[in-house]
């Protein structure tokens, strides 16, 4: 898209003032296509008893605060919401994050209602492009079934059936699956294999200490996929 205004400076800038103005090839100016391609994205970060021992939650947080200062300075159009999920999900805020911490009470690593929160936000956000980008140190371990939830450990086949269905409702909805693992258990690669065969969407293991490096990178990348 031309940006006239720009355009038109370079022009004067060149030529000086006085009309008429002459315009050539190299006065031309366009919005950089990156700012103005829309994209809306749902962090949802495991908040499991795993999380917290290992700090891995401390490190999630300061990505969530460092992708919004992300969005915000470059590209303002794009929107950022943020899940925390374990027993169930639930939408956290930005202004919550520092003094967010882990319920000794609940337990479990609820994905399927995580996506099914994230798939409801991002229903929001018509003609742009949307994703999930989801960080975690497991497979799922709880799901809802009939309005009640049901956490085993080791993992019941049943909870990967309905945390992978939620993952194809994402995925007939144009929704794009990116996942960060920070744990490489058997179990939880078979998950996220059969999650990125059904979704299409990237895989991705970094330790804590790399993750804020590899999400940052890759949402601007992102962006650039988008518009090719």
């Amino acid at each position: 898209m031309l940006d006239l205004e720009s355009t038109v400076m370079n022009a004067v800038q060149r030529e000086g003032r006085g009309t008429p103005l002459k315009i050539v090839p190299s006065d031309f100016e366009v919005y950089r296509t990156e700012y103005s391609t829309r994209s809306s994205t749902v962090l949802m970060i495991d908040m499991s008893r795993s999380m917290f021992y290992s700090d891995s939650f401390t490190s999630a947080k300061r990505i969530a605060l460092a992708l919004d200062s992300l969005i915000r300075s470059k590209y303002p159009r794009d929107t950022l919401e943020l899940v925390g999920f374990s027993y169930i999900a639930e939408k956290l805020k930005q202004a919550d994050l520092p003094t967010l911490t882990w319920n000794e009470y609940q337990y479990g690593t609820n994905m399927q209602h995580g996506f099914q929160l994230a798939r409801q936000m991002l229903g929001r956000h018509k003609g742009s492009n949307r994703q999930i980008i989801i960080i975690t140190d497991g497979e799922p371990t709880a799901h809802i079934e009939n309005g009640q939830v049901y956490f085993n450990w080791p993992p019941m086949p049943r909870t990967f059936q309905e945390t992978l269905r939620e993952v194809v409702r994402c995925t007939r909805d144009g929704i794009k699956i990116n996942t960060f693992m920070l744990e490489r258990t058997p179990m939880m690669i078979e998950f996220v294999n059969d999650l990125m065969r059904i979704n299409g969407g990237r895989v991705f293991y970094a330790t804590p200490d790399r993750l804020g490096e590899y999400i940052l990178v890759d949402y601007v990348a992102n962006k650039r996929r988008w518009v090719s």
